[in-house]
């Protein structure tokens, strides 16, 4: 094939555009940048195949052909790419899965308030403009229990805007086994950099004392900070100084004290290692100034960071610039005010996450035992085997590292296929169930299943075995 030749028959964009069938009914509905922006994309794929040395033949290169290839590109990205995936990872705040799901209950309120206009800023009685801090803070401190709270739009953000108001330019005192490395490689001490605070490094990465901070102390120093190794552990010869004592250091020297815990658990969670798992409120009694904490993991809430702590602290840190480059949208505040509500009222249930981490052991076997049955009666198609096999899920967002929670999940097998055939068939389905792919096996752990999923995990088990050999067949493997 001679691509020089070829790249010359590759139609202009004009050409196409005079293919397409007219917008309005009947035809399209696409804007003319979005259709000229789509048929260049196709013309420039297929000059790239051609200059690659494959041929896309003479139809592909017809006006009409790449017309119907750009309308069906501004149909998919019209379609959005975000989308529904069923989680059975066994991870319950998975991070690349949008960490904690929120409940329908909490989004249907949340779609109630934003359907119209709401007094987001507005002093309805005083006919004066509110503070939109002011929704969520009466319920953040029915929760835990402290002066003043507010919210940022996620937990670094907190962290950010709390060293630089309370300790720009000046040192900031950290332990060297709590610079930890949070998700997407942000780290506490560039994070700290950005502030504009100059970090003092104390101690060892596995013993810090309080002695430690005590001489790290200078004429310029604002601030102690600890932050909880929430994603990871250390153990055998380690020492840390504890919350109280880092806090009644920073009191008894007139500085600042901040606190970041990443989690956040207000729960009483019966999980391995939560009894380890620093609440809030503990921190905020231990003393500390402010404390730092995610919405979106172990609260169960939508991505956000909550600060609470001293009034005159959070006072400050609402005045800074920062603070309005930060803030949460009314979205963000109605649906925390929401699950804040659902603690209030002991209605646990109805915050996703916290209720996948509440689940005992014998009501996921159960679930297992349900979705097994219910394929099993419509007739498992040839090859496909399941059973019920006891795992170990996990917490999740960087929280409980190391603390497997006893749990059970389907084992999928299709006879002749491999268990990464396996699991990228449940993958290409619609929507995509994602299960654990360890030790040469699938396994679908049901804790975090929602309502209205189980339907679609027993389809596609029984669509397995089909889905595999049309995969295979594609492939030509």
């Amino acid at each position: 094939m001679d691509a020089r030749r070829t790249t010359r028959e590759l139609p202009a964009v004009n050409r196409v555009l005079r293919t397409l069938p007219p917008a309005g009914p009947g035809g399209h509905g696409a804007s003319r940048a979005a259709l000229v922006r789509a048929v260049r994309e196709a013309i420039a794929d297929l000059r790239r195949e051609v200059l690659a040395g494959r041929d896309p033949g003479p139809a592909a290169l017809a006006p009409e052909a790449v017309a119907a290839e750009a309308l069906r590109r501004v149909a998919t990205a019209a379609a959005g790419s975000l989308r529904t995936v069923v989680n059975l990872t066994g991870v319950v705040v998975h991070t690349n899965l949008g960490r904690s799901p929120l409940s329908r209950q909490v989004l249907s309120e949340t779609a109630d308030l934003l359907a119209g206009y709401t007094n987001l800023e507005y002093d309805v009685p005083a006919r004066r403009r509110g503070s939109r801090n002011d929704h969520v803070a009466s319920l953040l401190l029915r929760v835990v229990p402290a002066e003043a709270a507010f919210l940022v739009n996620n937990n670094a953000a907190a962290v950010l805007l709390a060293l630089a108001e309370l300790a720009r330019g000046r040192e900031v005192v950290v332990s060297r086994g709590e610079l930890v490395e949070i998700g997407g490689a942000f780290r506490i001490p560039d994070v700290m950099a950005a502030s504009g605070a100059r970090l003092v490094e104390v101690g060892t990465t596995n013993r810090t004392r309080i002695a430690d901070y005590e001489r790290a102390i200078g004429p310029d120093t604002a601030m102690l900070f600890k932050a909880h190794r929430s994603n990871f552990r250390m153990e055998g010869f380690v020492e840390d100084a504890s919350w109280e004592e880092v806090a009644a250091l920073a009191r008894g020297r007139g500085l600042s004290s901040v606190a970041d815990l990443g989690s956040g658990m207000l729960a009483d969670l019966p999980v391995p290692g939560a009894a380890d798992e620093p609440s809030p409120a503990a921190i905020v009694r231990a003393g500390f100034d402010v404390v730092c904490f995610s919405g979106d993991k172990m609260l169960g809430g939508p991505q956000a960071g909550v600060v609470v702590g001293l009034a005159d602290a959070v006072a400050r840190m609402k005045r800074h610039p920062l603070a309005r480059a930060l803030r949460v949208g009314s979205f963000t505040i109605a649906a925390m005010e929401a699950t804040l509500r659902r603690y209030l009222a002991g209605r646990l249930d109805e915050v996703p996450a916290v209720a996948a981490l509440l689940a005992p052991a014998s009501e996921v076997k159960a679930r297992c035992a349900r979705i097994v049955r219910r394929a099993r009666s419509s007739g498992l198609p040839a090859g496909l085997a399941l059973r019920v096999v006891s795992v170990a899920a996990e917490v999740g967002g960087g929280a409980l590292p190391g603390h497997g929670i006893p749990s059970h999940g389907v084992e999928v097998r299709v006879e002749g296929a491999s268990d990464a055939a396996v699991d990228a068939a449940l993958r290409a389905g619609d929507p995509p169930i994602l299960g654990r792919l360890t030790e040469g096996r699938v396994v679908l752990d049901p804790r975090t299943l929602l309502p209205g999923q189980e339907d679609v995990v027993v389809r596609a088990l029984l669509g397995l075995p089909a889905a595999i050999a049309e995969a295979t067949r594609d492939t030509g493997d």
